[in-house]
Formats: structure tokens, C-alpha cells, sequence
């Protein structure tokens, strides 16, 4: 009996161990992140080999005592330590281990961390004598898992692709721009850790902190907060909307989240210069799939900022068409933020699956600047009071905007306008380049019936109502094909009276340069006619002439033109007004790849691109970036000389492929003339 007793509690003489990383970390997805530490993924079991000095392990006699610890302060009411033993099989509801080989010297232990676990780094202790690290993420592959999305083909869009597209541009012409998120790269799980341990409510409460990462919610607001350094809480970006980006790099010039994340990491968590929406939502993507969370980049195309939450967007107008920019609402020709994948128990049932959060700093949300997580269908059914900040999501893709004319006599009168806010909401497609329009997860058709009872619900005049009768006069803008960047080109105002009697107007047609935020740049063509005639059912077509020697100087670096054009009835004081912006096409660049395309063996990317403008090119630049493609950095290459009208920039740039599979090789172009122009190439790396 005595030896029976001792035996039930006779403890393991560990004398070495092996994490089985490469196994563990392939097992978890992890793999990417590299095979030197574990990385596993919570609800799913990893693997641990014991080597025995003595004895052999006895299924119901021998016993290990388990802790799992994470964060400075762990305690298990907070669920930052967890306390367990052996039993005869794995629960993946809890924090659990058992033995999964037969008797003999070496144990292989299976451990699973429970699927609502605190995410980060942890400790792993055995018999209070035996340590190791491993870093724990959510798990969207386990059904136990709030994150959890039940289709292969989403997980390898939503967290492991390292790569995808934002849409830029315009409504009428989205614009594809290749990123590069490399969640996997070297050093950026650890720089994403390091956002969460740097947000100021770690540093008041560590513990807190810590327990709250249990909770993807939570996760994703500190993101939301981080990513911006507007509250002047070690955030990873710097906004800048300004003409010039003196002291830092033109948000235009990133190629992909890396090099920003590298360098926020290695600069002591000074926030990196600069970005701007796409470039906040996209470093945002990165960091949640890094951390397990299933996310993509989505684009709202004239999206609304309303600062005053009235849902509505007021603008004024003089005669001369000249827009009173005191105004802090604004129009955003267009806005990205991310979306991020998951449950959400704390909300009625229903309003599981996406949730916007908007990393790019506007306005304080519980006095931080940051937006999110809202779910997609609380902004569709309007649900204004749902966490987080759905009335500001709501406005964004809702709002109506009123244009308000102001007469030199001081008189005024609202402008029939038909611009609608929130259009063409799109995201990457799922395993191909595509875009993918997801108005409908955002919004009921316009005019439809659901569309008013949300608008009631959302307790904001019916669209509907406001359309004040049509003046009888109608007026838009059409444009030419191919308007490219070096050209000379006409847009033209194209008006007509709809009405039984002559009509005598005013037409001011005017065109200026303009940020994709709604800032309002340079002049670069204009026509003011004052006297218009109109025959009852008659139209005129209007040309007015943008020439590159204007507009070359006034482009900003997001190559759009904003035309205006405002039809005043003498007679009647009516008003009505059409608005388009021009996206001027950058010249292409062409992209060959010389060689075999195989893992670890050197490849050459032949990059060239021809001067379209009437003047020389300086300082020409290529580089390249691309998820295991360019070893986590960027590879450049200067040209020696200016390249003339006409003429061809052409470089080789070599680099060498670390990972088979499909991966994005993404090209810049920058000079003094043409600004940053992008490219990409899909290519297909062989084992």
C-alpha cells in the first residue's frame, strides 16, 4: 500500500524537452512567423516532448502540475493564469493537458489553452520547476473560437494572405493599389504585441490590460486607438493632410505595412510619418491578421465626416461657384477603414460577423481618438445606439448633403444636387483581384421602403423629402476618354431647360485640383458665361480646356480634378449644380519577370515605364516589395540620368523568393514630376 502511495504521487524526472515547433507551428497556421518559437493558437491542442531521466511515465499514477501565466501582474480570477493537470483527454472548452503516448521515457503531452484565453505572451510552467515561452493568438479555425469563419477560402483571404488590394480613385473610377501586409514577416507579431502592451491602458493597469485580451472587442478598439498617434499614446502613424510632408514620407510612398511597423518598433515607438486613411486601415489589417483576427481594407466612395451629428452635410456656394470652406464637415471623395471578423455577445443576436472599426483619427470616441467595432448590419438596419460609434459609421455612408447658395444681396437658396454619400463600398475579392461591392452589407437599396424605415429609425428626415421640386433645368458633366496625366484635354457642362418657357442663365464651370479628403486645391480652368440662353427643351454642351501647363502645378499627389458646374435661373433665383472628380491615369508599368520562378533561387523583375508628359523626368526611382519575395525590406533602384519626352525608364532589379505559392510583386515609380505610380505582377513561386 505504502509504494502504492508513493507511486499515485510520484512526479516526472524531466531532464530535457522539445517544443516541436516546426510540427506545432504548421499544425497552428503559425508557420509563416517562422519556425525558431512556438506560436500556437488558442482552443487547438500543441505538442510538447518530455525526455524522462528515470522511470516511465504511468498513466493514473504520475502527475504534473501545469501553469500558464501571461501578462506582469497574472492571477486567475482575471483569467491571466491558469492552474491544471493531467486528465485522460484533452477538453478544448478550458485550459487542459493529457499524455497522448504510451508508457516509456519520453511523454508527449498534448496542452490546450482555452478558446477565450487572453492572447500575448506566456509562460508555461511544470512542476514549478520546468519553464518555456510561447506567444498564444485567436484561433478563426477553432468553432469554439469567437472569431471562428467556417470556409478555407475566406481564412487564406482574411488572415494568412499577405498581401491584397486597396481601392482608391474615385466612384466612377476605383483605382486598384497593390499592399503588401506581411503579418508573417520577421520581427512584426513582436511589433504587434508591442502596440498592445504600449496602449495607455496597459500602462495604468497591466493586469486589466492583459485580461481584457481575452476579448476580440477590446482588441480591436486599442488597435482602432493605436494605430493613429493622435492622443499622443506611442501610435504607430502620424496623419498628415497637408500639400508638403516635410520631415517625413509622403503617405503616397508606402508600399506596405512592414517598413512602417519595422520602424515605429525600432524608433522607440515614435509614431512614423505619415499616413493617411488607406495607409492607417492597412497597417490596421496587418496587425489584426497577425494576431488571428480574420480582417479586410474597405473603401466607402464619397464618404461622409460629420462632425456636428445631424447626419446631415452643409455646404455653401457663392455665385461664383466657390465653396465656403469654414465648414468642418466634410465630403471625403473616398474613406477606407478595416473590417474585422467576429461574435458579438454583448449585442442582441443578429449582429454577428463584420464589424467596421476606422483607425484614421477624426473624432474622440469616450475620449479617445478611435472608432469601433460597429457591426455592418447595426449601420444597415440603423442602430445608432450600438457599440461602437455607430452614428459616426451611419453618417459616413448615409449622411445627405444640402449645397446652400449664397447671393451677393445676401439672399439664399438650396441647390437641386443629386451626389450621393456612400457608394461603390468595396473590398478585395476572396482569392482573386477583383473588387467586390459590398454596399448592400451597408445599405437597403435607395428609395426603397427598408431604406426609409431605417432612415425614421435612424430619426433623420426621409431623403425623399428633401428633393424639393425639380427647377425645370438640369445640367451634368460628361468627360473624354482617356484622360491621362501629360495631356491637354475638354470636359464639357452639358445643360438643359426642361420647362415650356425661354430661359436666361448663368453658368460658372469650374475646375480644381483637390485632395481625396475633400480639400479644395488650386484652380485649373474656369468659365464664368453670364448670359445663357435656353430654348424651352433646348441644351447646350459647354467645353472647357484643362491644359497640363495649368494643371501640372496644381495636382496634388492624389492625381484627382474636382469639376463644378452651377446653372443660376435670373428669373427664378433657382439653382442647380453638378459635381464630378477626374482621376488622371498614371502612365503604366510594364513588369517582366527574367528567370524561372522558384523558391531561394535569384529572379530579375524588368520594370519599365514611358514619360507621357512634355518635359523631362528627374531623380526616377523604381522599387520593389513583395511578401516573401524581397527578404521583408524594399529593393530600389535610381537611374543615373532624366528621362526625356516619350523615352523609356527601364531597370533590371534582382531579388530572390523565400516562399513558394502566389505572391505580389508591388512596383513604385517615383520622380520629380510624376509623383509616386504604382504597379504590381502576380507571381506564381514554384517549390
Amino acid at each position: 500500500i505504502k509504494d502504492n502511495l508513493s507511486r499515485a504521487h510520484s512526479a516526472l524526472v524531466i531532464i530535457t524537452w522539445d517544443l516541436a515547433c516546426q510540427f506545432n507551428n504548421t499544425d497552428h497556421h503559425t508557420e509563416l512567423n517562422g519556425t525558431d518559437r512556438l506560436i500556437v493558437r488558442r482552443g487547438q491542442a500543441f505538442t510538447i516532448n518530455l525526455y524522462l531521466n528515470s522511470g516511465s511515465y504511468q498513466p493514473g499514477y504520475s502527475q504534473l502540475h501545469i501553469t500558464a501565466e501571461t501578462g506582469p501582474q497574472p492571477e486567475e480570477q482575471y483569467g491571466t493564469r491558469a492552474v491544471f493537470g493531467l486528465s485522460n483527454e484533452i477538453d478544448d472548452t478550458c485550459w487542459s493537458a493529457a499524455v497522448s503516448s504510451p508508457p516509456g521515457d519520453t511523454v508527449c503531452l498534448s496542452v490546450c489553452a482555452a478558446p477565450d484565453a487572453p492572447i500575448g505572451r506566456y509562460v508555461l510552467t511544470l512542476d514549478g520547476r520546468i519553464q518555456f515561452d510561447f506567444t498564444l493568438l485567436f484561433n478563426p479555425w477553432c468553432p469554439r473560437d469567437v472569431v471562428y469563419i467556417d470556409s478555407e477560402e475566406k481564412l487564406a483571404e482574411y488572415v494568412l494572405a499577405q498581401d491584397g488590394i486597396i481601392f482608391r480613385g474615385d466612384a466612377e473610377y476605383p483605382v486598384p493599389l497593390a499592399w503588401y501586409f506581411g503579418q508573417f514577416e520577421e520581427g512584426i507579431l513582436d511589433a504587434c504585441l508591442r502596440i498592445l502592451d504600449m496602449n495607455p491602458k496597459h500602462r495604468r493597469n497591466p493586469g486589466k490590460d492583459c485580461s481584457g485580451r481575452r476579448n476580440v472587442i477590446y482588441v480591436t478598439r486599442v488597435l482602432s486607438a493605436m494605430i493613429n498617434s493622435n492622443d499622443r499614446d506611442y501610435g504607430v502613424l502620424e496623419g498628415c493632410w497637408k500639400d508638403t510632408f516635410d520631415g517625413g514620407m509622403s503617405p503616397m510612398s508606402w508600399r506596405g505595412s512592414v517598413q512602417i511597423l519595422r520602424t515605429w518598433s525600432s524608433t522607440s515607438c515614435l509614431p512614423v510619418r505619415f499616413g493617411q486613411c488607406w495607409v492607417f486601415a492597412a497597417v490596421a489589417c496587418s496587425v489584426s491578421r497577425a494576431l488571428g483576427i480574420p480582417c479586410r481594407v474597405v473603401t466607402n466612395y464619397y464618404s461622409a465626416h460629420d462632425t456636428n451629428s445631424n447626419l446631415v452635410i452643409e455646404r455653401y456656394l457663392n455665385e461664383k461657384g466657390e465653396i465656403d470652406s469654414s465648414t468642418r464637415d466634410m465630403i471625403w471623395n473616398y474613406h477606407c477603414w478595416v473590417e474585422s471578423w467576429m461574435t458579438r455577445p454583448d449585442l442582441p443576436p443578429g449582429f454577428d460577423g463584420w464589424q467596421a472599426s476606422d483607425p484614421t483619427p477624426q473624432e474622440k470616441s469616450e475620449g479617445v481618438f478611435c472608432c469601433g467595432p460597429v457591426p455592418v448590419r447595426a449601420i444597415k438596419e440603423g442602430e445608432l445606439t450600438f457599440k461602437y460609434d455607430a452614428a459616426f459609421v451611419f453618417a459616413e455612408v448615409n449622411a445627405d448633403l444640402v449645397y446652400t447658395l449664397k447671393y451677393n444681396d445676401g439672399s439664399t437658396r438650396k441647390i437641386v444636387n443629386d451626389q450621393k454619400v456612400g457608394q461603390k463600398i468595396s473590398t478585395k475579392s476572396v482569392g482573386r483581384d477583383e473588387r467586390e461591392d459590398i454596399t448592400h452589407l451597408y445599405k437597403y437599396p435607395e428609395g426603397s421602403a427598408e431604406e426609409r424605415q431605417v432612415f425614421e429609425k435612424a430619426n433623420h428626415q426621409n431623403k425623399l423629402l428633401q428633393q424639393k421640386g425639380n427647377p425645370g433645368l438640369h445640367i451634368t458633366i460628361k468627360l473624354s476618354t482617356g484622360i491621362r496625366k501629360g495631356c491637354d484635354f475638354d470636359v464639357f457642362a452639358i445643360v438643359s431647360n426642361n420647362t415650356e418657357e425661354n430661359k436666361k442663365c448663368r453658368l460658372v464651370f469650374a475646375s480644381r485640383a483637390v485632395s481625396y479628403n475633400g480639400i479644395i486645391g488650386r484652380e485649373c480652368g474656369f468659365k464664368d458665361l453670364l448670359n445663357v440662353e435656353l430654348a424651352p427643351g433646348g441644351e447646350r454642351k459647354v467645353p472647357l480646356s484643362l491644359n497640363y501647363s495649368k494643371y501640372c502645378t496644381n495636382l496634388t499627389e492624389d492625381n484627382l480634378i474636382r469639376l463644378g458646374a452651377l446653372l443660376i435661373d435670373y428669373s427664378t433665383k433657382e439653382a442647380v449644380m453638378a459635381m464630378r472628380d477626374i482621376v488622371l491615369d498614371d502612365p503604366e508599368i510594364k513588369i517582366r519577370i527574367l528567370g524561372e520562378p522558384k523558391e531561394k533561387r535569384k529572379l530579375a523583375a524588368e520594370l519599365t515605364l514611358q514619360n507621357p508628359l512634355p518635359e523631362p523626368l528627374q531623380g526616377c526611382c523604381f522599387t520593389i516589395e513583395g511578401a516573401n519575395l524581397t527578404g521583408g525590406s524594399s529593393i530600389a533602384e535610381k537611374l543615373a540620368s532624366p528621362i526625356e519626352p516619350g523615352q523609356e525608364a527601364k531597370v533590371k532589379i534582382y531579388f530572390t523568393p523565400t516562399q513558394s505559392g502566389l505572391r505580389k510583386l508591388v512596383v513604385d515609380f517615383d520622380s520629380d514630376k510624376l509623383g509616386h505610380v504604382r504597379g504590381y505582377k502576380n507571381v506564381i513561386i514554384g517549390k
